[in-house]
């Protein structure tokens, strides 16, 4: 079983010709509504691909017997969710303009819940984008977790991210986020890197790279006709946390992250095209061959 604390959102993808930047207008080409929010596209790209997941989340009173209720049960993802009577489940607005940019604003809503709820003790545990308080709580009492700051990031204090990094046994960031960590810790990037066991950070375009023992593996991305890229880090984490529990080294985890990745990005929405494992399995033969043997 893998769990997954945080956001369960809705998403408004809005298409803009350009992000005009401070104090100017532009004009919306197109406005759709998508299930969302980091933890629980990570929770849908797990189940998806045939991996027992338990989604522990904060609510609206409008999320039960939606259809983003029910299209979470038909995947298998156990909640656990927190509802908060009188709150609206966490939006998120995100405007993608036609250079691939982004720019994304996000309304808590029940997730301002989880500053008030009691971190659970988990065996193994991946923490997105959530109350830094809470995550904390959640890193101290785990056996085993990997943590994603994401957009959330500017909630941290440094502090807050010292005793998470002390408590992780996986980073995954992007590389913005990691230029921020450094900074907000004061650290060089390579003793942030040698402060964790394992750290992957995406790049984009430009694939990921793993670092681990002291070695950096650098890991492609997966070549696809990309249609929104809203979505793609999640894909990638659902991959690799999936991957990595079945047994596979991390380095063939990170493939599979570039893999499901690249199924996000074909189609708008950020759970509109997760593949199952076959399906996974099937590109990841055709772009990186046979993955090595599972090794737990």
């Amino acid at each position: 079983m893998i769990s997954v604390v945080g956001h369960t959102a809705i998403d408004h993808l809005f298409r803009v010709p350009n992000l005009p930047g401070r104090h100017n207008s532009t004009y919306i080409v197109d406005h759709q509504v998508y299930f969302g929010g980091g933890a629980a596209n990570i929770a849908a790209g797990i189940a998806m691909l045939g991996e027992k997941c338990r989604l522990i989340s904060s609510v609206g009173s409008d999320f039960p017997g939606s259809d983003y209720d029910r299209w979470l049960r038909d995947l298998g993802v156990e909640q656990d969710f927190a509802v908060v009577k009188g709150a609206r489940t966490a939006t998120a607005y995100v405007f993608t303009d036609d250079a691939g940019d982004q720019e994304t604003f996000f309304e808590w809503g029940a997730s301002a819940a989880f500053s008030r709820a009691e971190a659970p003790a988990l065996d193994f545990v991946h923490m997105a984008t959530a109350d830094p308080d809470f995550n904390v709580r959640v890193a101290q009492k785990s056996k085993f977790a990997s943590f994603d700051p994401g957009q959330d990031l500017l909630r941290y204090s440094p502090e807050q991210l010292e005793i998470i990094l002390a408590n992780i046994d996986i980073l995954f960031s992007n590389n913005h986020e990691m230029d921020r960590m450094c900074d907000m810790l004061g650290l060089e990037r390579d003793a942030l890197v040698d402060s964790v066991p394992m750290v992957v950070t995406t790049r984009g375009a430009e694939g990921s790279v793993l670092c681990m023992d002291c070695e950096e593996f650098r890991v492609p991305a997966v070549r696809v006709d990309a249609v929104d890229p809203t979505g793609a880090g999640d894909g990638y984490r659902a991959g690799f946390l999936t991957a990595f529990r079945k047994g596979y080294a991390p380095l063939d985890c990170c493939r599979a992250g570039a893999v499901v990745s690249s199924f996000v990005v074909e189609k708008v929405g950020t759970q509109t095209n997760l593949p199952d494992w076959d399906r996974m399995l099937e590109r990841y033969r055709k772009v990186f061959g046979e993955p090595g043997e599972i090794i737990v």
